[in-house]
């Protein structure tokens, strides 16, 4: 009744209709785990995130429960941990199961480049993988990690800090994403462009919207026109 994307040799399916339960096959279309949770999720680092009778747990390639389905929600591992909620509070667990960073934060991210952002009372910051706050709660919001950078909002206005917490491009822009080959999409003004690792603007914010830069081109929308552009910001492929 419905197919997952194949991950690590493996892909969750569902049967019986709508109220079906979820399993596993292999690419020969074996059911390696059988069709008994309420959900299942891509593998990833070995283990897949699935949900029994409310709660959340992780199975391994064989379909054993290595991590009991306890929690009351989970997202996958990431870097050897997982975040994992209990009575509305995060926390980290390893692979094992053991709880490395206690339930204590109002939210948390995915470990990325060695480092979680969280969030307590309201503000956020970043932790280590022992649970140690490395760059202090005082963020409005902080994304992952990304090329050594991390995306912060203070005051309405959105810059990035380094792996010390020293913002290192200010907090001035409207909205903006994260690194990918050098490059950061910025807003300003209702307009996108792209900075480098030095805040400087090497593309203008001209464009009504941009996506990250893969594989040397980037996505970019400009008076309801789609085209690619390379870093100089010249147009390789436009729309005809």
């Amino acid at each position: 009744d419905y197919t997952y994307s194949f991950s690590e040799g493996l892909a969750s399916v569902k049967r019986d209709g709508k109220y079906g339960k979820y399993g596993f096959i292999d690419k020969t279309g074996k059911e390696v785990i059988p069709c008994i949770y309420d959900a299942a999720y891509l593998f990833l680092e070995g283990l897949a995130l699935v949900k029994r009778e409310g709660k959340y747990g992780f199975v391994d390639k064989i379909g054993k429960e290595v991590i009991p389905c306890r929690y009351d929600f989970a997202i996958h591992f990431s870097e050897g941990l997982a975040e994992v909620e209990r009575d509305g509070k995060w926390g980290f667990i390893d692979k094992i199961g053991k709880e490395v960073v206690p339930c204590i934060y109002d939210g948390a991210e995915s470990f990325s480049e060695g480092l979680a952002s969280v969030k307590r009372d309201g503000k956020e910051g970043f932790i280590d993988k022992t649970g140690k706050e490395v760059i202090p709660l005082i963020h409005d919001y902080a994304y992952s990690f990304s090329e050594g950078l991390a995306n912060v909002k203070r005051n309405g206005k959105e810059g990035f800090i380094d792996k010390t917490g020293k913002e290192v491009i200010p907090c001035r822009y409207d909205d903006a994403g994260s690194f990918s080959e050098g490059l950061a999409r910025v807003e300003r003004d209702g307009k996108w462009g792209f900075i480098d690792k030095t805040g400087k603007e090497v593309i203008p914010c001209i464009y009504d919207d941009a996506d990250s830069f893969h594989k040397g081109l980037a996505a970019v929308e400009k008076d309801g026109k789609f085209f690619y552009i390379n870093k100089k910001g010249e147009v390789i492929l436009s729309e005809h």
